[in-house]
């Protein structure tokens, strides 16, 4: 077993974060080391990216394999950790509609099989995050989102909303095991997160657009771009999502994380073009030539923070410029390609 690495709170010091490769999942592991943890990720980077993590660290160990088949040939024999951040599943709408089957298996088998590994004793007494979305509120009218809010859906046929499902059903399950065996679960709901490292393959909206103005080509807009949206900053989130795993009475609870501060798409896209100085044209695209017929989506997306800053001191530090800034240096660094 690995030697148990301890905060100078007296709490153990190890962290495992599922996901830990991808865009948010490195801004959080970022900070934990910095922090002082031993952090191991598991990461099969199906979307995580493993330059999104140090080369080299003395306290993080990295592991290249499938979530749940890790779990399943017994985690490595890992050892116990303080804190668990499940980080791993399936994200973006394009990749939803492309892979279905593989989007729906991935975030409720991965997230059953992890909370079982949590509540086993295997791991110790962790309190374990389940990163959840605001696309669990499905396409309810009510602005902004609370988190007891009734939550609306349309018909299966649509397969824009299993996501939505397979989202609440993480959430299910996950509650579940705090009421039925005591593990210490905090469920986040995610509203737009953004910053560098986000990658716009499956249809993530500004780095798309920093992508296109940065290469001088049209942003294109889906729908009439009169869709409202609340854009927050991954470092920021990271931060948000440690604090809420270090307050013992956010555990059995759920919380919107994000910002308040709402635009509409087209707006975001004239901001973007503003910002980089860039002589990009704005493209609007039907959602039927963008995602295929049928597809649904939601006019406004807009979080209660009530309870979240009723349980942490939650304040962005990053606004919306200087996130556009930051993605367009790191795409830079990166020429482009990512």
């Amino acid at each position: 077993m690995p030697e148990q690495a301890q905060h100078p709170s007296g709490r153990l010091g190890r962290v495992l974060v599922t996901g830990g490769a991808g865009f948010i999942g490195s801004h959080l592991v970022d900070r934990l080391l910095a922090r002082g943890d031993e952090v191991v990720v598991v990461d099969d980077l199906s979307t995580g990216v493993r330059t999104n993590l140090p080369g080299s660290h003395p306290r993080l160990a990295f592991v290249h394999a499938d979530l749940r088949a890790w779990l399943d040939a017994g985690a490595g024999e890992a050892g116990e950790f303080g804190e668990i951040y499940h980080m791993a599943a399936a994200v973006g709408v394009e990749l939803i509609i492309a892979d279905p089957i593989g989007s729906i298996e991935t975030n409720t088998e991965q997230t059953s099989a992890l909370l079982q590994y949590a509540s086993s004793g295997v791991a110790g007494q962790p309190t374990v995050l389940v990163a959840s979305s605001s696309e669990v509120y499905g396409k309810s009218e009510r602005v902004p989102f609370n988190e007891d809010d009734d939550v609306v859906y349309g018909p299966t046929t649509a397969t824009r909303w299993s996501y939505a499902c397979s989202k609440a059903l993480d959430e299910y399950l996950a509650l579940a095991h705090h009421r039925a065996r005591g593990l210490g679960v905090i469920v986040v709901r995610l509203f737009n997160t953004v910053g560098p490292r986000q990658i716009g393959r499956y249809g993530m909206v500004l780095p798309r657009f920093v992508s296109a103005a940065m290469a001088g080509e049209p942003l294109r807009v889906f729908g009439d771009g009169a869709q409202v949206r609340c854009f927050c900053d991954a470092r920021d989130v990271a931060r948000a999502l440690i604090d809420l795993v270090g307050t013992p009475e956010a555990r059995g609870s759920i919380y919107n994380v994000g910002s308040e501060s709402d635009i509409s798409i087209i707006d975001l896209a004239r901001r973007v073009v503003n910002v980089l100085g860039s002589t990009s044209s704005i493209e609007l695209v039907p959602y039927d030539d963008a995602y295929g017929p049928g597809f649904e989506d939601l006019r406004r997306r807009v979080p209660d923070l009530s309870r979240l800053r009723r349980t942490i001191d939650f304040r962005p530090e990053h606004d919306l410029e200087s996130t556009i800034l930051a993605v367009a240096e790191a795409m830079g660094q990166a020429g482009l390609s990512r």
